[in-house]
């Protein structure tokens, strides 16, 4: 039997997955496949990871900030706002769907590396909370917005550190050579010309070294490089530093030997630390915000398919073609992602047969996994692929015009649809 890597999931009595103590054959029965599934009570423990320890260890005003990119649909903004989180919000649509959600505009904080006067003018008339700003040129066009409407917005900087996290590099953000933010060495000038800036209520600084992280060293490194940056801005031009936002990135389990992250002791470890360094460096600790997306939602959710057909011949891999693939889940393909692969209405029996788990999409790369060890799938099998929250429904699309699954969500005492499923009306919906 495969590690479940998690204590929502479980096998009960007919060998099936359960996760929350509902069977995922009952689910993939009832609501059909491909589908995606999400454990509400799973979800909610992860932002009291954040929320309790964060308040019991950093000053008043800190925050964890969701990080919508992960997961976006109104019934996650609904339960973050419930367990008192913020959001990170970088578009329209997804200010669009929080507001829907009925998310304070003014928890909300407006990412992006190349806003448009459009996304500007949207997010201002909303009276969205705060700006990450990016760049010298997206600072005078914030400025000049604010001016229009006669307010002073409020507003972090975006910084890279020149961190290396010894992440995958496609999600490496914190390298001076990036399109992000503004390097660390060219800094002070960013600040000073925000800090005098009229339109512009300055807040404080933001960086982000990355994602998937596992080693606690990197968090406390770009720390340091923060607030010796924060302490050379002060000296500078006399703006103390109110917030400071430090970023997303810790990393979670896929597979089992991925190693386990303790949110919460590395919580009071990154604050122990935060404190000693404001020390040394004769700063006032500011309010502190961390992006959890990842680690919110990944672990939380799983996604259901139904077997068609296994391919098998003499010199060749075996094959498991499945209900869905590439248009759902687009992380194997993009970044040879690992998942922990199992078929959920077999979950008690040996896994001896070595396969690539292979969606639908015409694509040769449109896999979910290679070299799995299952029980000898048969068709109208279950498969379950774990861990699989974060960045599949955010990242599916309607690849050879595929129907996006539905998101189901479960908790101890209740089931629900948070997305229905698409029909093919809805592909041509916007055909003219």
């Amino acid at each position: 039997m495969n590690n479940l890597l998690y204590d929502n999931l479980s096998v009960n009595e007919l060998g099936h997955l359960t996760v929350s103590g509902h069977d995922t054959v009952e689910l993939a029965n009832e609501y059909g496949t491909a589908l995606y599934v999400m454990d509400e009570d799973k979800l909610r423990e992860n932002c009291r990871k954040y929320t309790r320890t964060m308040a019991e260890c950093f000053p008043e005003g800190s925050s964890p900030s969701y990080a919508s990119k992960a997961l976006s649909f109104t019934g996650i903004y609904k339960i973050v706002n419930e367990e008192g989180m913020s959001v990170d919000v970088v578009s329209c649509g997804e200010i669009y769907t929080a507001l829907r959600a009925g998310f304070p505009a003014q928890r909300m904080y407006f990412h992006g590396s190349n806003k448009t006067l459009a996304d500007i003018n949207f997010a201002m008339d909303n009276n969205v909370g705060y700006f990450v700003i990016d760049n010298m040129y997206e600072l005078e066009c914030v400025a000049r917005c604010a001016r229009e409407r006669g307010i002073e917005q409020k507003a972090l900087l975006r910084i890279t550190p020149g961190i290396d996290p010894h992440t995958f590099e496609a999600v490496n953000t914190g390298q001076l050579d990036c399109q992000f933010g503004v390097p660390i060495t060219e800094g002070l000038a960013f600040a000073q010309a925000a800090y005098r800036e009229e339109g512009i209520e300055l807040m404080g600084f933001h960086c982000h070294i990355g994602s998937q992280i596992f080693d606690f060293v990197p968090f406390c490194d770009a720390a340091d490089m923060m607030f010796e940056f924060i302490r050379d801005v002060r000296n500078a031009c006399g703006f103390e530093t109110k917030v400071l936002d430090l970023g997303g990135g810790f990393g979670v389990r896929y597979v089992d030997t991925d190693p386990y992250i303790d949110v919460e002791e590395n919580l009071r470890k990154l604050a122990e630390h935060i404190n000693n360094v404001c020390a040394e460096l004769d700063l006032t600790v500011p309010s502190i915000l961390l992006e959890p997306g990842r680690s919110i939602v990944a672990d939380a959710g799983l996604t259901l398919y139904t077997v068609g057909c296994v391919k098998s011949a003499e010199g060749c891999s075996n094959y498991v073609l499945i209900d869905g693939g590439m248009s759902d889940n687009p992380r194997y393909a993009l970044y040879d992602a690992d998942y922990t692969v199992m078929l959920a209405n077999r979950a008690g029996e040996k896994a001896d047969y070595k396969c690539t788990v292979a969606g639908r999409c015409c694509e040769s790369g449109a896999l979910i996994q290679e070299n799995v060890m299952l029980p000898q799938p048969q068709p109208g099998d279950i498969i379950a692929v774990l861990t699989t929250g974060a960045y599949n429904y955010s990242m599916a699309s309607n690849y050879n015009r595929l129907c996006r699954p539905a998101i189901i969500m479960v908790s101890k005492e209740n089931v629900w649809v948070g997305v229905r499923r698409e029909i093919l009306e809805d592909l041509v919906k916007c055909d003219m």
